[in-house]
């Protein structure tokens, strides 16, 4: 018999602004959308992190590739952070793959994306930037969801999100590991409008910021913020900020019904530029028997 449901399209767009509190999108938004996917039948993209190298941005995040029903990682390039061109898949796994984390370190590029369908955390490097990834160790065990690193005073930190509603807290001397769970974990207790990751921690002077989805309603509606305000192998401490939620729902467009993600960067002169998804609800029209 005849049906009629809904369905979540996923693009991406840029926001720039004078301080991570202080965004406006960019009025060409969506720069990239599950039509600007070639080389696989996409459903939609989503969870962009970027990385800039020399004058040339990369951005990675999920395509849903609708015919494995999994998704794989993608790559675009920007001379300016704003027009983007799209690359193709540059990394893609027998299970399902999100959240590309990209960071550098001591030179070296590395990633970590949701693999929590393999139930484990895993740490890729690109042996020829940005195309070519390779997993180096697997560095947390469970089925964990938007694993999200960064490192300060010293210390290697990882947030990790189970459910329902939980977010771990992982501490390491060296990124390989060992990982240990903070004596505090989980941070968040079954409660889904700020446990789940939703971008990049940003460290900057002394601050630490760590944005979360708020799930409350349903799926990805909007971002949190929340500064760290102690972090240590033994204490942990954050409280929300009043600027949060800082992303939401336009009510038109493509992120009219929600948005779930951002990844943050500093620019030279002291400005920000952000990558973040959003979504709208399309009709689905079908049979079923």
């Amino acid at each position: 018999m005849p049906f009629v449901g809904r369905r979540a399209i996923w693009s991406i767009g840029i926001y720039k602004g004078s301080s991570p509190f202080n965004l406006a999108p960019y009025p060409g938004n969506p720069i990239l959308t599950a039509d600007d996917v070639t080389d696989v039948k996409a459903r939609y993209v989503a969870d962009p992190f970027m990385m800039r190298k020399n004058s040339t941005w990369y951005m990675f995040f999920e395509v849903f590739n609708d015919a494995d029903g999994q998704g794989d990682i993608g790559l675009a390039i920007s001379y300016d952070g704003v027009h983007w061109s799209y690359e193709g898949i540059v990394l893609d796994e027998p299970f399902h793959l999100s959240y590309p984390y990209v960071f550098r370190w001591k030179g070296r590029y590395y990633m970590i994306p949701e693999t929590g369908d393999a139930c484990t955390v895993k740490l890729y490097e690109a042996t020829d930037f940005p195309k070519k990834w390779v997993h180096v160790k697997d560095l947390i065990y469970g089925c964990y969801r938007d694993p999200s690193i960064f490192y300060y005073d010293g210390i290697w930190w990882m947030y990790a999100y189970s459910e329902p509603g939980i977010l771990h807290l992982f501490y390491s001397h060296n990124l390989t590991g060992p990982w240990i769970e903070h004596p505090e974990s989980p941070i968040v207790k079954c409660n889904c409008n700020m446990a789940r990751p939703a971008g990049r921690v940003i460290v900057f002077g002394e601050g630490i910021l760590r944005y979360a989805q708020d799930d409350s309603l349903r799926y990805g509606v909007q971002v949190r913020v929340f500064e760290i305000m102690k972090i240590s192998p033994r204490k942990y401490e954050e409280r929300e900020l009043a600027e949060s939620p800082i992303l939401g729902p336009s009510g038109s467009g493509w992120n009219a019904d929600g948005m779930h993600h951002i990844d943050l960067h500093r620019l030279d002169d002291g400005t920000w530029i952000a990558c973040a998804d959003g979504y709208r609800f399309s009709l689905v029209f079908g049979l079923e028997y």
